[in-house]
């Protein structure tokens, strides 16, 4: 299982490397609620009426009714809105991430995750804690080494890499409560 913020690149790479595998893609509750929160606040006129709608959209998204979000988005008002290209390009983007879209609350209730948080906050112990600091630059090759080291280093497998040419894989199962 993946979660993700909705890249086209992050799907196309989780299917070019497990596409022999069973697996399932879904979009991290806080990156839909950004995604919303962001073209609505171009969209709309004014706070106030982005977040009176987002209380309208957002019951929707979290029960995974994207048919009932790009209804709303279809029926606003023309009055409160000052970009309707940003309003196309929010239903657009529902359309494109519909599959990835479960229906977060059943989730919650079930104990599940809907969020990539465990993920963001390993980038943040393993990789930009160190590579953003002011006046520092990485260059791709060395970001990416750098995040190899770190990671092998916390997942207490940088000896087995250094002497033995091996990285040991195996998942690990994390109790969600």
């Amino acid at each position: 299982m993946f979660f993700t913020d909705g890249a086209r690149e992050i799907h196309k790479e989780i299917s070019r490397m497990f596409g022999f595998a069973n697996y399932k893609i879904i979009l991290d509750w806080y990156h839909l609620e950004k995604k919303c929160k962001e073209l609505l606040s171009m969209a709309l006129k004014g706070r106030e009426i982005r977040n009176d709608f987002l209380d309208e959209l957002t019951p929707c998204l979290w029960f995974g009714n994207i048919d009932g979000a790009i209804r709303l988005l279809e029926n606003i008002s023309p009055k409160k809105v000052k970009n309707h290209d940003k309003i196309a390009e929010l239903i657009g983007y529902f359309e494109r991430v519909r599959e990835y879209v479960p229906c977060y609350a059943l989730r919650a209730e079930l104990g599940l995750r809907n969020s990539s948080n465990l993920g963001e906050k390993a980038n943040d112990l393993v990789v930009s804690l160190r590579q953003n600091h002011n006046g520092m630059s990485w260059s791709d090759d060395g970001s990416h080494a750098f995040a190899s080291v770190a990671s092998a280093h916390k997942n207490m497998e940088l000896h087995n890499w250094i002497y033995c040419n091996d990285i040991g894989f195996t998942f690990v199962i994390h109790d969600v409560a």
